[in-house]
């Protein structure tokens, strides 16, 4: 049977269709370009992984029970004044001289014993006693600022009258002691305020206050030298602890002297006593 020209070139084309898919199977996956093939696939889809950062908690500010703010016990007196030496060495301080009676016999005790200690001097004490600030300086102690007059009501004053208290009283004792350090201030009565405690610090000087107190210028009516002396040394010797910073006076204290020649000895085998570094 004779096929019409359509009907051949459609089965021709059949044909070829046939003979084309045949050679595309058997020819296997197409190739794909080289670089696309050493792209890891990782590089394609993986992210950067961010750092951490990290974060400091801030540590909570030890409080009492009742929400106070815990102070260190070096710094709990009056306004930040020191009570406490900061090391376990005792430190004697004295007050209110130079006294010409007491002081001396004060300076002859401690070189005795080959103790030193600090003391807090009043500017017009050290104006009419300069040879005395040479004797205390002289055998390595300690010099405090006591101001001019022992006025209890300084702190109280405007910042331009402490400072000129202050600088007052400095200048006094250099001109005895030239060059003299002077790294203390102690407020009369302990009667310490802010701006009395940030002047002393402006003039380089660090507030002091103590931790015992034997209150050995308090004389009760009646009371025998002997009964007095008992008292100072019944209280210092229950108070001192390690690192204890011990109120004392020099003038017009005799009692205190005498009281001392029993307290060094108890005092040296207990403790380490110290004068403040100057």
């Amino acid at each position: 049977m004779r096929l019409s020209r359509v009907r051949k070139a459609i089965l021709l084309g059949l044909v070829l269709l046939a003979i084309g898919a045949t050679g595309r199977a058997s020819a296997g996956p197409i190739a794909q370009p080289a670089e696309v093939l050493a792209v890891p696939a990782t590089s394609v889809s993986a992210k950067p992984k961010p750092t951490p950062v990290k974060t400091r908690t801030p540590k909570p500010k030890p409080t009492k029970p009742d929400g106070r703010k815990v102070v260190n016990p070096r710094f709990a007196g009056p306004a930040g004044s020191h009570m406490l030496t900061g090391t376990k060495g005792v430190a004697l301080t004295f007050d209110d001289g130079p006294d010409p009676a007491e002081t001396p016999k004060m300076l002859k005790l401690l070189a005795q014993h080959h103790v030193k200690a600090t003391f807090c001097l009043v500017g017009d004490n050290v104006r009419r006693h300069p040879a005395l600030v040479r004797q205390i300086v002289a055998q390595g102690h300690t010099l405090c600022n006591h101001t001019w007059d022992h006025s209890l009501k300084l702190g109280k004053d405007p910042e331009a009258k402490i400072r000129a208290d202050l600088s007052r009283t400095n200048a006094a004792i250099r001109k005895a002691v030239p060059g003299a350090k002077i790294k203390y201030f102690r407020a009369p009565g302990g009667n310490f305020t802010p701006r009395l405690v940030k002047t002393a610090k402006d003039l380089g000087m660090i507030s002091i206050y103590w931790k015992v107190d034997p209150r050995d210028w308090e004389h009760k009516k009646g009371e025998s030298s002997a009964a007095h002396q008992a008292k100072v040394i019944r209280q210092i010797e229950k108070h001192c602890r390690p690192g204890a910073i011990v109120l004392s006076h020099d003038y017009a204290q005799p009692d205190t002297i005498a009281a001392y020649r029993k307290l060094i000895p108890w005092l040296k085998k207990r403790y380490t006593l110290v004068a403040l570094p100057g």
